[in-house]
């Protein structure tokens, strides 16, 4: 038997195992994931295998909104700022692309790309520098718009940012194509990546997302509630204790009055909740 045979015929196998354990059409997407996960139990794939698909599952149900990064936190760089404070945003920052603003952060002009003024720069040292010059239109997009529907959007233009706005019109975020795949295939790093620690950020009224690594005795500050008892330290820590197992994207609790939705996770632990906080405690 040829090598090439042998391939075709363990390819066969795994399509009918698979298809074994996914026997009968799912009746909704959670029999779907169960069929999934039973099929990962049979070892048919490794479970970061499973976790890409749930990920994408997950990615038709989630908006922008979700996953933005808020407008307080957007690195921005102004119209008419000068070369100096230009230089040093986007060596801080270390970001590839930025928005250019006017008067405010409602008024996005453009999107710049660190690489063209890298290359102003590498031109002429000391020359002036008019940020203007190098815009690239910036693309709007309200909160409400669904994560497979923008990943689409991005690989059919070719972008990879979008402003965000509410429904006033105001600048609620940013969202890059990054944002989007890191539902799907997990957190990705890079070495301008901060640790965010206890940050916890408002995005909507009664609604914030808090990093996993955030002590609980800054949760119970900021929210007003009692929670932990001593054996865990983090909200990452008390929802996994919740749960009863590592928390997977997607998944959702409650402890006390806050209501909580894992936003970024990988196969050892949480990166990101979704928090509301519920006015009599009841979903």
């Amino acid at each position: 038997m040829t090598r090439d045979r042998r391939k075709d015929e363990r390819t066969r196998s795994l399509i009918e195992r698979f298809g074994e354990a996914l026997r009968g059409a799912p009746r909704d997407r959670e029999a779907l994931v169960a069929g999934l996960r039973a099929a990962r139990r049979r070892e048919l794939f490794d479970a970061e295998a499973l976790a890409m698909l749930e990920g994408v599952l997950a990615v038709a149900d989630m908006q922008v909104r979700a996953v933005m990064v808020p407008r307080a936190q957007m690195v921005v760089i102004e119209r008419d700022a000068p070369r100096s404070e230009v230089l040093r945003v986007v060596v801080e920052s270390g970001h590839s692309r930025f928005p250019v603003v006017g008067d405010d952060k409602d008024q996005v002009t453009g999107i710049v790309l660190a690489k063209d003024l890298l290359r102003h720069f590498a031109a002429d040292p000391e020359g002036e520098l008019a940020v203007r010059e190098y815009l690239r239109p910036a693309i709007f997009i309200p909160e409400s718009k669904r994560l497979n529907v923008l990943l689409k959007e991005f690989r059919a233009n070719r972008n990879h940012m979008a402003i965000v706005v509410d429904e006033y019109g105001g600048v609620a975020g940013l969202v890059t194509i990054e944002d989007v795949l890191e539902q799907i295939v997990g957190e990705i790093g890079d070495e301008h990546d901060v640790d965010e620690g206890s940050e916890i950020v408002q995005v909507a009224e009664g609604r914030y997302t808090v990093h996993a690594t955030t002590p609980l005795d800054a949760v119970n500050a900021a929210f007003g509630v009692e929670l932990g008892d001593g054996a865990v330290e983090t909200l990452g820590g008390a929802v996994a204790a919740a749960l009863g197992h590592v928390p997977r994207r997607g998944e959702r609790t409650q402890l006390g009055r806050l209501q909580l939705r894992v936003l970024r996770a990988d196969n050892r632990r949480a990166h990101l909740f979704e928090v509301t906080v519920l006015a009599d405690g009841r979903a």
